[in-house]
């Protein structure tokens, strides 16, 4: 069994030496715990140390492939972490402290990890990447940079920060679509019914009189004849090619394709688009002011984004870049990034501010995002409105011009 030496206080505030016999560093930390003293150093001696690691690292590995972190929770563990360190507390009290009285079991279980990674004398950055795939490569990079330049509580509240304005303008396109799909869903609804419930009911009460219809209603039973009549082909042939478009967009060539349409796609596009070229300038720009050199930062930042034609753009762009092009003409040459963008970029370049640039152009692409959101949802709700006005104003004539029709063709015959 691996000998640790120790270094640590008793409850008088007294330093006490010692040696223990445990299975790993870790469990060092937790029997002096158990014995009221407070760890300053533990240190493995020289023979089992690289056994016991690794079988703490096989130990966590084995742990840490199902605990993830959904959005929110990683916000709240990164702040939380943050105010920790910035009250005066190390990373291995924090992480307990977190441990202790956190109500999720996600961010509990992680912090554990963690404070064990740390014991066994990983880096925070490094322990950060065994505890869960939730940490991506720009919160690693970030970490490690704070960790080195002993700012880590001001680079986690940055990166807090950031994960909170990403996770807003994710939320604002999808509370966007919310209410004009609910109208659409709706205006399917009704028209199912007028098809396939009411006009057929009509119909057998005007047909039992033997008069004449008029054009428009006679077009709407045949209509309806025909979605009653095809309307599991019709099903069919829909469910078939939305599996067949999905089959199409998961190949890494349909993929590229769709993500690049959805840019494109009047009304929906620009939003799309607005809040990509948002999340990039909010990515970079955090890095940059962050101090991670710029190579790595635009390398980062591609990865982050969640648009594969972005990707795609920012990879040609940090190719240029890394052989000599400046970050402003690379992304100029790509040629698919707006002319703000660039020219803010350039601004900064000059005045060797490129970091702060990147985040004034970030708040000006979320105020146009608000902007764009605001025109798509008061464009499409009305206009599925006026759709649905239509649909029912028109059955709506075809059914009275035809029940005033048969009323004067019984009276003629009275």
């Amino acid at each position: 069994m691996p000998s640790f030496t120790y270094t640590a206080l008793n409850p008088t505030g007294q330093q006490v030496s010692g040696k223990l016999q445990v299975g790993t560093r870790a469990e060092a930390f937790r029997k002096l715990e158990a014995q009221s003293l407070t760890p300053m150093k533990v240190l493995e001696e020289a023979g089992a140390a690289s056994t016991s690691k690794g079988k703490a690292t096989a130990q966590a590995a084995a742990i840490n492939e199902q605990v993830k972190l959904k959005r929110g929770q990683l916000i709240t563990f990164t702040e939380e972490l943050a105010d920790l360190l910035d009250g005066g507390l190390q990373i291995d009290q924090a992480l307990r402290v977190m441990e202790d009285r956190q109500d999720s079991p996600a961010v509990k279980k992680i912090s554990g990890i963690l404070r064990n990674e740390i014991r066994e004398g990983s880096t925070i950055s490094k322990a950060l990447k065994r505890a869960s795939p939730s940490f991506d490569d720009m919160y690693i990079n970030m970490t490690a940079a704070g960790e080195a330049s002993g700012s880590l509580p001001e680079i986690l509240r940055r990166q807090a920060a950031n994960l909170s304005i990403l996770h807003e303008l994710q939320s604002k396109v999808t509370q966007a679509m919310i209410y004009p799909s609910m109208l659409t869903v709706a205006c399917i609804g009704m028209i199912i019914v007028f098809t396939t419930v009411v006009v057929p009911q009509i119909t057998s009460l005007l047909g039992s009189t033997g008069s004449k219809l008029p054009l428009a209603t006679e077009i709407l039973i045949k209509v309806s004849s025909f979605l009653a009549q095809w309307w599991l082909v019709m099903l069919s042939v829909g469910v078939v090619a939305f599996l067949s478009f999905r089959a199409y967009i998961n190949t890494p060539v349909g993929r590229m394709w769709w993500a690049s349409a959805k840019m494109k796609i009047p009304l929906l596009g620009p939003v799309v688009a607005t809040r990509l070229h948002a999340q990039f300038a909010h990515s970079l720009g955090n890095l940059v002011v962050n101090g991670v050199p710029l190579l790595n930062a635009l390398k980062l930042a591609s990865k982050a984004m969640t648009n594969v034609f972005m990707q795609n753009q920012l990879s040609k762009a940090l190719a240029l870049v890394g052989e000599g092009a400046s970050l402003s003409n690379a992304l100029r040459k790509v040629g698919e990034f707006p002319t703000l963008l660039v020219d803010m970029v350039a601004v900064g370049e000059q005045t060797g501010m490129l970091g702060r640039s990147l985040e004034k152009t970030a708040a000006r692409y979320d105020k146009e995002l608000d902007i764009k959101i605001n025109r798509l949802t008061t464009f499409i709700s009305p206009a599925i409105m006026v759709f649905m006005a239509i649909i029912v104003g028109t059955v709506a004539y075809s059914i009275v011009t035809a029940v005033f029709s048969t009323s004067q063709g019984i009276h003629s015959h009275v």
